[in-house]
Order: C-alpha cells, then structure tokens, then sequence
C-alpha cells in the first residue's frame, strides 16, 4: 500500500499522472505569445547547459567514464533552469500526450504546443550560439573549447541516422522521466535532485536530444571550417533525434503512464 503524500512529503505516482494531465490542458491552451517565449527561454537555458558540458569535457585527463559523467552532471544545468525557473520545452512537452490520450485536449492543440514550443527553442538555441560566438569563449584555454565544441558537432552530424533515432528515444525517455520526478517533489531542492540523476545518465551514455543539438551543431559549424560538419548529417541528425526523442517521451513515458494510471479515467489505488 502506497503512503499517503502528506507522509513522505513527495507525491505518489497516480498524483503525478493527474497533474501532468492538468498540466497538459493549461499548456495546450496557453496563449501562443507565452508559449514562444517560454520556449525561447528554454533553448537558452538547454544551451547554456550545453555550453557548461563543452568547457567541462574539454582536454580532460580524468578517463572516459568520468569525464562523461562530470559533464552530464554539468548539463543538468539546462533542465534544472527549465524546471525551476519556468519554461516550454519541447521534449518535455511531449508528456502532453497524458491529457491528449485522456481526450482533455485534441490533436491540434498538441500539435500546435509542440510547433510552438520547438520553434521558441530553435531560436533560443540559435540565439545563444549567437551571443556565446560574439563572446569569443571558444578561445579560452587556447584552443580546446573550440576542439571540444568542433569534435561534438562531427560526432553528431556523422552518426548513423538509425542510432540516431533510437538514441533520440531513449534519451527523451530519461529527460520526461526526470520532469515526471521533478514534479512529485515539493520544494525546489526535491525538484533539482528528480532532474540530477536521469539527465546525467542520458548526457554520460551519450544518448541523443534535439534541442540540445541545435545548439552543439550550429556552435561547432560556425567554428570549424567550410565542410568539416556536414551539413546533410546535421539536417538528418535533426530529423532523426526530433523524431526519436517524440517517441521517446509520448510512449515510454506519457504512454505507459497513462496506461497505468488514467485510463477509463481512474487510477488505481
């Protein structure tokens, strides 16, 4: 038998469901202004938390394993200002498919959540590239800020579109996973320590997110010389992580939580 909230201070997993199908509704219907905003918002912070990663992971002499995990680490950086200080970001945005799957919202307003809330990240994300190239901190440390960013963006333009995709999957499954614990915690501490553990482990396994890629794949091509990123592999990166990650997050976790809790309605007890 489940605690009740009031006892251990978090809630339960069916009160989470409810809220995220609340939650659903009131972004679905949010006006397209907030939206875009928010969503601009979240590219910048996803960005920054992209940022944090490159310089943490630079020339470093600690081993794979842990490099990667120190950066994953510094990334969470990205969805903890999401979280925290409120914004629209699309992966996490697709746990809208709880309150679609319950009927509370149609198709359309799903659709024009998600339309909305990517293209604010797009331009979140492109915006801060932006500011981050004016900036000139890819000069810092010599050359290895700008190694490390150029080497990231060649990894991801070369991946196979296959793995891609279901790195995409995978990885939208921990970062909905993460935004699902956040929102059982009820202080800002429990929030920050839900989001710690998934977005490490997606970040350190090296799994793929959209978002964070139109960050990491503009930032290392407007580094490194004509041709050295391919741009046919970053448009397909794109493609395939975005279409990855969808997957990810509205049946792994949306889904098969809705299954488990709102389905005909109730949730069980």
């Amino acid at each position: 038998m489940e605690l009740p909230s009031f006892y251990n201070g978090a809630f339960q997993p069916r009160e989470i469901a409810k809220k995220i199908e609340s939650m659903g509704v009131a972004k679905a219907r949010a006006d397209a202004v907030t939206i875009v905003v928010l969503a601009i918002l979240a590219g910048a912070f996803i960005s920054l938390g992209g940022l944090f990663f490159t310089f943490v992971v630079s020339q470093s002499s600690l081993g794979f394993g842990v490099t990667r995990l120190l950066g994953g680490l510094s990334f969470c950086l990205g969805l903890v200002l999401v979280v925290i200080g409120g914004a629209e970001l699309f992966t996490g945005n697709n746990l809208l498919a709880m309150a679609w799957a319950s009927r509370a919202i149609s198709t359309r307003e799903v659709l024009r959540n998600w339309l909305l809330a990517y293209t604010g990240n797009v331009i979140g994300c492109l915006g801060t590239a932006l500011l981050v190239l004016l900036a000139g901190v890819d000069g810092l440390g010599g050359s290895v800020v700008r190694d490390q960013a150029i080497a990231i963006a060649v990894g991801k333009a070369d991946l196979p579109l296959v793995e891609a995709f279901f790195r995409g999957i995978l990885c939208n499954a921990l970062v909905c996973l993460a935004v699902w614990l956040a929102m059982g915690g009820t202080t800002v501490t429990d929030k920050i320590l839900a989001i710690v553990l998934p977005i490490t482990a997606f970040v350190t396994i090296g799994f793929e997110h959209s978002i964070a890629n139109w960050f990491f794949l503009p930032y290392g091509m407007a580094l490194a010389e004509p041709g050295v990123v391919s741009v046919n592999g970053t448009v397909g990166n794109l493609v395939a992580v975005t279409a990855g990650n969808v997957v990810g997050g509205t049946l792994l976790v949306a889904g098969v939580y809705w299954v488990a809790y709102l389905r005909g309605g109730t949730s069980p007890e």
